[in-house]
């Protein structure tokens, strides 16, 4: 920690902070009340990644490492959505600029290795980053249906799982998605009963 300057870092720190209290907009143009902050779906994400097993060819702290990094961007240039119609070129433009000036922070070591990670997350690649953003989707999705149950408004949300469809690659995910899936299918029919829901077995 040589390197670090302790007023870089507490600006680093601000930056952070802005992520606990900096709104997931997604749910904000949906009229979604009392939704989550950009912070917590990344903590959602980090906690899903101690379910990989022991067994597991991925790396576990660098999934957890990506998930944390994934959204950090957003500190400086906001949680930008499909409705904002901002080209998806600009976008990563501005998030990358905005991630170039948050890791000048933290000097020569852990600012170029967050970068990176980032950069990865952003590249899709690696088994890592294709598997935090299948945690990307479910956590959308999670929170959609906990949104719908919550607030007594089956199928509102619909359009989150339509545009995730096809697009989850970890077998024990999709297996979870399904539930998901199954779950709201059961809300909207009205029958209120999920104690059949078929239970998800194994390790990630």
């Amino acid at each position: 920690m040589e390197d670090l300057q302790p007023e870089k870092v507490l600006e680093f720190m601000s930056l952070v902070n802005n992520l606990k209290h900096s709104s997931r907009r997604g749910w904000e143009q949906d009229n979604v009340k009392n939704h989550e902050q950009i912070a917590g779906h990344m903590y959602g994400m980090a906690m899903m990644t101690f379910l990989l097993g022991d067994n597991s060819n991925l790396d576990r702290l660098k999934c957890l490492q990506l998930a944390l990094v994934h959204d950090l961007a957003e500190s400086i240039v906001g949680d930008i959505t499909p409705k904002d119609n901002i080209p998806e070129d600009a976008k990563h433009k501005m998030e990358d600029e905005a991630m170039k000036s948050i890791t000048s922070c933290l000097g020569d070591k852990v600012g170029p290795y967050m970068y990176k990670l980032y950069k990865e997350y952003e590249a899709k690649e690696t088994p890592e980053a294709k598997f935090v953003k299948d945690l990307d989707r479910f956590d959308m999705l999670y929170s959609a249906t906990f949104y719908e149950e919550r607030d007594k408004t089956p199928g509102k949300l619909q359009e989150y799982f339509t545009s995730t469809e096809g697009k989850f690659e970890n077998p024990f995910i999709k297996n979870l998605v399904q539930i998901l899936e199954d779950k709201r299918r059961t809300a909207s029919n009205g029958s209120g009963n999920n104690e059949n829901l078929p239970v998800s077995n194994g390790q990630i």
